[in-house]
């Protein structure tokens, strides 16, 4: 039983790391660019996509705990280098792409599967609107809230 606390606190712990990491490396990024983020900004265009990602999310955080900390990290990973553009998401047949560089080997698969699940979800909904960029960030997102809230249940 104390194991199994101690082990909730680490992942507390992993996950306000992770959450302090996404946040810091959103406003370093987002202070270089011109644009501004819009609060509601599909509201017109794909009004139900932040559900849907949500939904997505949830079902894939209860079949593999391991999207927790997978979604935060592919998040950090893609905008590390060069902005949140959804590049790590990209194979090549080549090897050389983004996805393929050495640091981002050790990615798992589990944040890359919740990704794309939640593009074809929204991309039947709303064909051609909502970028992959924007489902990894709404994801990340909503996988912190949920994780946030199994912990805080525990205590």
């Amino acid at each position: 039983m104390e194991m199994e606390m101690e082990m909730e606190m680490e992942m507390e712990l992993m996950m306000r790391r992770i959450a302090f990491m996404v946040l810091f490396s959103s406003f370093a990024i987002t202070s270089k660019v011109e644009g501004r983020l819009v609060e509601n900004f599909y509201k017109l265009t794909c009004p139900n996509v932040e559900s849907i990602v949500k939904q997505i999310v949830t079902t894939k955080l209860a079949q593999a705990s391991t999207t927790g900390p997978a979604l935060p990290r592919l998040f950090f990973h893609d905008c590390l280098v060069e902005g949140c553009d959804a590049s790590v998401i990209i194979s090549s047949p080549n090897g050389d792409a983004e996805k393929d560089a050495l640091d981002n080997l050790s990615l798992e698969g589990d944040g890359f599967d919740t990704v794309i699940k939640a593009k074809q979800a929204v991309e039947a909904v709303c064909p051609g609107v909502v970028s992959c960029a924007d489902i990894l960030a709404l994801a990340a997102r909503d996988v912190i809230g949920l994780v946030s809230k199994q912990v805080q249940y525990l205590f």
